[in-house]
């Protein structure tokens, strides 16, 4: 049997809850523009606490890669091997998450979503080529 889901905090709630709507959300600082994906309570850019939650499109250009070969948790171990990415969405905001084992540097990538242990999380796939 698995631990239940992580309580949200009700900074990332507006975050989460896209997740789980198949919506990528991002804050983005109504001062100056910055964009970012990890709730906070002000802009990591300028330091305004005037943040507001946009849905992403959902694409981005993959900056790292890496595969995971050994879990760092038993939660993630049934996952393993498995691809991180860190992609620059398309609105400036950076986010880690899964991939698909095809996906490297460079790579135009698109957001999808699957569930883990009660958990929403992101999984990104290459783009089809024109």
């Amino acid at each position: 049997m698995h631990p239940s889901p992580t309580p949200v905090s009700r900074l990332a709630a507006p975050y989460i809850e896209g997740l789980r709507q198949g919506v990528l959300r991002y804050q983005q600082c109504t001062g100056c523009g910055g964009a970012q994906t990890l709730a906070r309570y002000a802009c990591q850019h300028c330091g305004a606490t005037t943040l507001a939650w946009r849905d992403a499109g959902g694409l981005g250009t993959v900056q790292a890669a890496t595969v995971v070969a050994r879990a760092p948790s038993d939660d993630f171990r049934p996952l393993a091997p498995y691809t991180l990415v860190l992609v620059l969405l398309d609105e400036g905001a950076r986010l880690m998450a899964h991939a698909q084992p095809d996906v490297g540097i460079g790579d135009r990538v698109q957001a999808t979503f699957f569930e883990h242990l009660g958990q929403p999380l992101v999984r990104f796939g290459a783009l089809a080529q024109p």
